[in-house]
Order: structure tokens, then sequence, then C-alpha cells
């Protein structure tokens, strides 16, 4: 468990399977940045049992207030194989959890955690360009703009351009972010 001021990052547990499948699967929970996607049962629950949602090339950690209550998850892939580094993805699942600050805190925290725990030169974000929130909290955690990746994302029926946001080991360890 990562631990910080106001929530903590954890692994995901055979108990949180349920709320996580439910959350997950309820489209009233995506906003109009986030995919369309729908998982069976049996893949959720495969993919976890193969798994945990934690490995090499990917993982995901909740993010869970002082009371364990599950407010969203923080998650790193292999994008490029060549790539010396991962890209990084945030979601706070219920909207009347959003816009109070968890996730840039979470992020935060994530950041530290695997420049410390991993040898990775890079983090990469992209967020649609619209989505102000998503640029605010990256830009917040230290991650600088680099350019736009033109109809890179389907998303809600439509090709949409993302904003490519990217942060260096060094530029992090020069100016840590104390945000979490």
């Amino acid at each position: 468990m990562i631990k910080g001021k106001n929530i903590d990052l954890r692994l995901v547990t055979d108990h949180d399977l349920e709320y996580l499948y439910a959350v997950m699967n309820d489209l009233s929970n995506t906003n109009e940045f986030w995919p369309l996607m729908l998982e069976t049962r049996k893949t959720f629950m495969d993919k976890f049992a193969q798994t945990g949602f934690w490995g090499d090339q990917s993982g995901k950690m909740l993010i869970v207030d002082k009371n364990d209550n599950i407010l969203g998850e923080m998650n790193y892939f292999k994008g490029l194989w060549y790539m010396p580094g991962y890209e990084v993805g945030y979601r706070i699942y219920r909207p009347e959890d959003r816009g109070k600050g968890t996730a840039s805190k979470a992020l935060a925290l994530f950041i530290d955690f695997l420049f410390k725990s991993k040898e990775i030169n890079r983090l990469e974000i992209e967020a649609d360009v619209d989505n102000v929130a998503s640029i605010r909290i990256a830009e917040k955690c230290g991650f600088k703009r680099e350019g736009i990746k033109k109809q890179s994302a389907y998303v809600n029926g439509r090709y949409r351009d993302n904003l490519l946001l990217a942060l260096l080991r060094e530029e992090y360890f020069t100016k840590p972010i104390n945000n979490h």
C-alpha cells in the first residue's frame, strides 16, 4: 500500500472484484472523454486470476480514502515496446467523487512510486485535447506538453485528438511533486 495524507493507493483484492466489475461496466460513470467499454464477467475475472491486475507490462492500483472506500484507479502500461517507460492513466469512478483533487494526489503518489521502483526514464499521459481537468492534473504533477496526436482515440462515436504529456525521471528528481 502507498499511503498519502488523505488517500492511499493499494492493489486490487478478491473482495474488490464485484464492486469493480459493477462500477466499470456502469456506463453512467463514464464521462465524455472515456471510451465506452464493456467487459464480460468471465474476461474480467480471468484477467484478475492471471495477474491480479499487476505485472511488468501493466498494473492497476485502487485509489481509496482512509476508510478504504474505493474512489478510482491508477494504472500504467507499456505503450510502445521500445519506449523506456510507461503510459499512466487515472480515473475517478463516480461523478460525485470527481473535482475534489483526488486524482492529482493519487497521480503524485503513483509517479513517486513508479520512478523509485522501476528502472524507467519516462512517463506519458494522453488526454483528450478538450479534457481540461485531466490536462490540469497532469501539469500540476509536472508533466509537460509535447504535442498532439491527431485522431488517435475513438471515443463516443468519433475520432478525437489527444494531447501527449510527458515527465522525465531527471525532471521529477530535480523538482519532485509534494502533492500527496
